[in-house]
């Protein structure tokens, strides 16, 4: 294992770059990894500048960093700062990954509730008042609002910069169960999204008297095991990607010719 350094890189400069840097993360998003690729990108600078002649450290980190993720916007910042403080200190892979994994849904689900379904939709509504009206305060003062939320991911970032910092004495000393835990909270969630964004539901009936029928996936599949169906295709998926290293491509493309040929038959 590498030997951990002590002296640090990052400058206050370098983490409010990052905090504005962090506002161009969804600009290649896709629905192969969601934000990964951006997320990767805003890192970049301080990655290079931490593993300045380490070309594998940077090599697996950048590798790392293109995983799946999907955080919000607002805290990516914040994310980056911890993450990047225990980049600095050369933590252990499997800690950082397994941090990253555990944040950003919990993250996400914070950030959904506290930006877009309260703060926002509370100042469009107050906003769009004020310009029904023929006040021009209602679109400047949305603008504001808007503006003010991409400022505070500065403070965010710089806060998970120093966050990170002070626990990697913690972390040290009980490595093993934040790796474990952070695992386990990563299967939780991976859990979660596959019920929350895949969804399989088969329309077979099968008649058994006159006028009456068993409908297979409310009376039958539904009581034995809800979504099921989903996921066992994500396992299969899963297998291919992984034992027999299928591109995912090809996986997207033979979904959609699995699904319209099931619509067709009538089978989904």
């Amino acid at each position: 294992m590498m030997k951990k350094e002590s002296n640090k890189v990052i400058t206050k400069s370098d983490l409010t770059k990052l905090g504005l840097r962090s506002s161009l993360v969804c600009l290649t998003f896709n629905y192969e990894r969601m934000m990964a690729s951006g997320f990767t990108y805003v890192q970049v600078p301080l990655l290079r500048k931490i593993y300045k002649n380490d070309k594998e450290g940077l090599k697996e980190a950048l590798a790392d960093n293109m995983e799946f993720i999907n955080t919000h916007p607002n805290f990516v910042g914040f994310l980056t700062g911890l993450l990047l403080s225990l980049e600095e200190a050369h933590e252990e892979r499997g800690i950082i990954k397994g941090i990253k994994t555990a944040l950003y849904a919990p993250l996400a689900g914070i950030g959904d509730a506290l930006f877009w379904f309260t703060l926002l939709p509370i100042m469009a509504g107050i906003c769009s008042s004020f310009a029904l009206e023929g006040n021009i305060i209602g679109p400047i003062l949305f603008a504001l609002v808007y503006l003010a939320l991409v400022v505070l991911r500065i403070p965010l970032t710089h806060f998970g910069y120093k966050l990170g910092t002070k626990s990697i004495e913690t972390i040290n000393e009980n490595a093993a169960k934040i790796s474990k835990a952070a695992g386990i909270v990563g299967i939780m969630v991976i859990g979660g999204l596959i019920a929350t964004y895949i969804s399989l539901q088969l329309t077979v009936t099968i008649p058994l008297n006159e006028g009456i029928t068993l409908d297979l996936q409310t009376e039958m599949l539904d009581k034995i095991f809800p979504n099921l169906l989903a996921i066992t295709y994500v396992g299969i998926l899963y297998y291919l990607l992984k034992k027999k290293n299928i591109k995912p491509v090809l996986l997207i493309l033979g979904t959609f010719i699995i699904v319209l040929a099931c619509s067709y038959f009538g089978i989904l």
